[in-house]
């Protein structure tokens, strides 16, 4: 039974004997369960939900195999996150199993050379290059894509010039 059900009982038996039964005041006992915490969706990065998504239909069993052959195991980015201790990923899986899950918004850059040069993304093959027009508009891109595209090396560079977008 969850809260809304509970409430609903509540107001089923208050609508057919009255506000009080047996000197306890339904509404009074309502407004507590109002007051109750909702457990909430886990926020987690795309490859961790991408990781559950394919094993979640056995998912103790596959945490289990995950964490018994974890030096065995490929991939950097699920590996680090479940190795890291802060992230409590045995809890936060079967949180996503229980409550849901949302995953994160990852953050979006504008780039562009200290001259004014936008970064910009080629409408065909999605190529990223350097636009000589300063008035081009530049791409909104995520760090991963950057990597991705050879383009990584942004971040550390001093004649370039970096945007951090608030959420969209």
């Amino acid at each position: 039974m969850n809260k809304q059900e509970l409430i609903d009982y509540c107001n089923a038996i208050k609508e057919n004997k009255n506000q009080f039964i047996n000197c306890i005041d339904v509404n009074r006992i309502i407004k507590r369960i109002e007051q109750l915490d909702e457990p909430q969706k886990v926020v987690v990065p795309q490859f961790v939900a991408d990781w559950y998504e394919e094993h979640k239909d056995n998912l103790e069993f596959n945490i289990f195999d995950y964490v018994y052959q974890f030096d065995q195991n490929a991939g950097f980015d699920f590996k680090d996150w479940f190795d890291d201790f802060n992230t409590k990923p045995i809890q936060t899986l079967v949180n996503m199993h229980q409550f849901g899950y949302e995953v994160e918004e990852e953050k979006r850059y504008i780039v562009s050379l200290k001259n004014g040069q936008p970064l910009v993304k080629a409408p065909l093959g999605g190529n990223f290059y350097f636009n000589q027009n300063i008035t081009a508009g530049n791409c909104k891109a995520t760090r991963k894509e950057l990597e991705q595209a050879g383009f990584g090396w942004v971040f550390d560079c001093e004649g370039i010039e970096i945007e951090e977008l608030e959420d969209e």
